[in-house]
C-alpha cells in the first residue's frame, strides 16, 4: 500500500477536494477565522484562497508529505502562511496561542480523533473558537446502515476517511461547546454527504 498511499491516494484526495459544491462550505469558514489560525489537514490547500484579512497568520498542519507540496503551490491571499508536516495529534503548537482552529473535512480521517481535538482544545487561547466543516454520520437509521457498512472498505482505499463518525459527539465529548450547528445533506449518495458545519468553543 505503500505506493497507493503515498502517491496515488494524494492525488485522489486532491481530485475529490476540487468539487466546485465544496467552494461555499470553505469560503464560510475561512470567512469566519480570525487572528492566529491554526488549520488541521490543510490537504493539497483547497482552503487558502478563501482566506480574508480578518487572519494575522495562518499555521496548516498535514501530515501526508505530497499534500503539503501541492499546498505550498495552492494560491493564497497577502496573510502569512506556515506549513508544517505534523499530524493533528501532536501539534507542534504553544499553549493557548492560537484564536480560530479550522477543520474542514478532516475528523473524519484522524486515527485518533479524540486526542486530536484534546490538542485542539489546548492550544486555542481563552475565548478561541474550532470552526468546521464535516462530514459524518446521519440521522437515517437506513443511512446509518450503510455507512456502517461501507465504512470498513472505504477506510483502507480513502486514507482512513471513516463515513460514520458522530462529529456533534466527537466535540461534545471532547470538551467543546458547539455555539452554531447546521446540518444537511450535499448532493450524491447519502452515505457519504451528510454534512455537519459550524462553530464550537472550549468549555
Amino acid at each position: 500500500m505503500g505506493f497507493y498511499n503515498d502517491v496515488i491516494l494524494p492525488r485522489l484526495c486532491d481530485l475529490a477536494m476540487r468539487n466546485k459544491e465544496l467552494a461555499p462550505y470553505r469560503q464560510r469558514a475561512a470567512r469566519a477565522a480570525q487572528g492566529r489560525v491554526l488549520e488541521i489537514g490543510v490537504g493539497s490547500g483547497r482552503n487558502l484562497p478563501f482566506y480574508g484579512a480578518t487572519v494575522t497568520q495562518l499555521v496548516a498542519l498535514e501530515p501526508a508529505p505530497r499534500l503539503l507540496e501541492m499546498a505550498r503551490c495552492a494560491p493564497h491571499p497577502d496573510t502569512p502562511v506556515d506549513l508544517v508536516e505534523a499530524s493533528a495529534e501532536a501539534m507542534p503548537i504553544e499553549d493557548r496561542s492560537i484564536d480560530t482552529v479550522l477543520t474542514t473535512w478532516t475528523m473524519c480521517s484522524i486515527p485518533d480523533v479524540d486526542r486530536a481535538m484534546t490538542e485542539a482544545r489546548r492550544v486555542l487561547k481563552p475565548g478561541g473558537k474550532l470552526v468546521f466543516v464535516e462530514h459524518g454520520r446521519a440521522p437515517e437509521p437506513r443511512v446509518r446502515w450503510w455507512q456502517d457498512r461501507l465504512t470498513p472498505a472505504w477506510m483502507r482505499i480513502s486514507g482512513g476517511c471513516h463515513l460514520n463518525r458522530d462529529i456533534a459527539d466527537v466535540l461534545t465529548r471532547n470538551g467543546f461547546r458547539i455555539d452554531e450547528m447546521r446540518t444537511g445533506y450535499m448532493n450524491g449518495l447519502k452515505p457519504m454527504t451528510f454534512m455537519y458545519e459550524g462553530q464550537a468553543s472550549p468549555r
